[in-house]
């Protein structure tokens, strides 16, 4: 019985810390969710600082939280934490080495924040892939598809590729092609189209729509376009410019051409 009780003794303030050092996690973990929200929600609604800075500045926020948290935790125990910097300290690069991949995501963010070659909302393409930014934390960045797929990458990744922002510049340049017969007058074609361009509100006066003559293809004269208009009115005005040039041509007695099909009868 005694020996029994000397090993409940031995380990009552073991357990004991066991247990303040959970309530401590789970303390530290809702106190962290709690303030980075709160960072986030202080930095987005200032009408002066980027949406990104907001959810970076969060995201750095909470992990701090949580390593002060875990410091915490590990002087429960009697680690103090003189001990565990000479213990980080000396196995600094051990953990740089297993951590490489990790700390590289965490040095692109902070690159990313700074030089903002895009910002939350806006439509990239980085590396090939497509979408709207909807996140950018310590060490991903979030973006979803046209059709809402959800696309997590990594920022060492996002930082070292090729990062083509659509909508850094409040206009854009709409580019399109309408091929005509060659029976078909091209004067009067040209005309159509900017009679077209000139009744959209849309479409910007200044650079003033351009529409020539660029190419004489097999079975076409193709006609190109340019139009300048807002980065949100693009894809509305390109299907809209479509759809009105094909009937403006139809009206106009404007044929496109398309590739026919002829079947040569042999003489019996």
């Amino acid at each position: 019985m005694e020996a029994a009780a000397e090993q409940v003794s031995m380990y009552t303030p073991l357990l004991i810390n066991a247990i303040k050092a959970v309530i401590v996690l789970v303390i530290g973990w809702l106190v962290a969710g709690f303030v980075s929200s709160m960072v986030k929600r202080r930095i987005v609604s200032h009408p002066r600082i980027d949406d990104t800075i907001g959810g970076f500045a969060s995201s750095m926020v909470r992990w701090l939280i949580l390593l002060v948290t875990l410091i915490a935790v590990l002087q429960l125990f009697g680690i103090q934490a003189t001990s565990l910097v000479a213990v980080l300290g000396a196995g600094t690069l051990a953990i740089g080495l297993a951590l490489q991949g990790t700390l590289s995501d965490i040095a692109a963010g902070v690159m990313l924040v700074i030089f903002r070659p895009y910002k939350i909302g806006q439509f990239v393409e980085i590396g090939g892939t497509s979408g709207t930014v909807k996140d950018l934390n310590i060490f991903v960045t979030e973006l979803v598809t046209p059709d809402n797929v959800q696309i997590i990458m990594p920022n060492g990744q996002a930082w070292g590729a090729v990062i083509t922002n659509y909508s850094a510049h409040e206009k854009r340049r709409l580019d399109l092609t309408f091929g005509i017969d060659y029976g078909d007058d091209a004067d009067k074609a040209i005309q159509i189209i900017l009679d077209v361009a000139a009744a959209d509100e849309r479409i910007e006066k200044d650079p003033e729509p351009w529409v020539r003559v660029t190419n004489l293809g097999d079975s076409s004269v193709d006609l190109g376009v340019r139009v300048w208009c807002r980065a949100e009115d693009y894809w509305e005005l390109k299907f809209h410019m479509l759809k009105t040039v094909k009937q403006s041509f139809d009206a106009g007695g404007i044929s496109i051409p398309y590739p026919h099909s002829v079947e040569i009868q042999k003489a019996g």
